[in-house]
């Protein structure tokens, strides 16, 4: 089983308006609003692809309610840490015209040190039923940078393999707990090494050094395509990857689809390359699809076959 841990969980509200633009008013042509976080999205592809899975976190007031209840109608299981104070919304604008996409994010409930307590005692009993753990999102006002630290090295004393993909300090900081699997996006990859990258082997670089920071295997994720770093049997791959070109409707959370669709091809045995091939495809068909973590399976299997994924080197 998959288990997602999303300290901040929010309902992601996403609206598509065709030209927009700031200071004018606006209708928007298509809305739809789901329980968002990185974590949750990734339980979202998880459950549509047939896998178990469960989702925790943090969840505070009538939204939080409203993300229980939301999750509850799409079928997924969740167990959260109810904290005081008000879960948020998440905004995202997509112009359909230009394809850029506007987001203005709540910050969240404070959360306290006993608050993190009771997530360690969730994550000791509903890692008796899970071999994966993903870590994954924006950390609330009240913890630190190191937030993740202790969670990772909890999840890896119970046996857990552990994913991890944040931001800026939080993930520098996450890194020394020595997660399995990180995936962040160049950006944020770029922000840990302090520099843009410019070429392929910059980017190749820093995968190795995220490596050297204490990721297990990296994926740095870009424009519809990814550079990786897979440990595998003590040696490393270096993989470039290119989903297939295709009509994109939103690309809110195919970042998260990736991962979904990695946990659930590793959960089934497949080999390192298999299972970016078809995070890949799932984060082609997320792109395909109106939602964040929203995907039909069939299409996910169907742009799979279509994945350029090339192996460039080894250590």
């Amino acid at each position: 089983m998959i288990l997602t841990v999303t300290l901040n969980p929010a309902l992601d509200r996403t609206m598509t308006v065709p030209n927009f633009q700031l200071g004018l008013r606006h209708r928007a042509t298509e809305t739809v609003i789901l329980p968002g976080g990185k974590g949750i999205n990734v339980a979202r592809v998880a459950k549509a692809l047939g896998r178990p899975v469960i989702a925790t976190g943090f969840i505070g007031g009538r939204k939080g309610d409203q993300i229980v209840s939301d999750l509850s109608d799409e079928g997924i299981l969740c167990d959260f840490v109810r904290v005081a104070g008000e879960s948020r919304i998440s905004t995202a604008v997509v112009d359909s015209t230009s394809g850029v996409v506007t987001e203005i994010n709540e910050q969240g409930p404070e959360l306290s040190e006993a608050d993190l307590t009771r997530l360690h005692d969730k994550l000791d009993y509903l890692g008796k039923s899970a071999d994966v753990v993903v870590f994954g999102g924006s950390i609330p006002p009240g913890p630190g940078d190191d937030c993740y630290v202790s969670l990772i090295e909890h999840a890896r004393d119970i046996g857990l393999t552990t994913f991890f993909y944040t931001y800026a300090d939080p993930l520098r900081a996450g890194l020394k707990a020595k997660p399995d699997y990180v995936f962040p996006k160049m950006v944020e990859a770029e922000n840990a090494m302090g520099y843009e990258f410019g070429s392929l082997e910059d980017q190749l670089k820093a995968a190795e050094a995220l490596r050297e920071m204490g990721a297990g295997s990296v994926v740095i994720t870009h424009r519809y395509g990814c550079v990786a770093m897979l440990e595998v049997e003590g040696k490393v791959l270096d993989l470039v990857g290119k989903m297939p070109e295709i009509d994109v409707v939103s690309p809110l959370g195919w970042n998260d689809a990736l991962v979904a669709g990695y946990a659930v091809r590793l959960l089934e045995g497949d080999s390192a390359t298999e299972c970016l091939r078809f995070g890949l495809g799932c984060g082609a068909a997320n792109l395909a699809s109106y939602g964040a973590g929203v995907l039909k399976p069939e299409e996910a299997e169907r742009f799979t076959a279509a994945v350029e994924l090339k192996e460039i080197g080894a250590e």
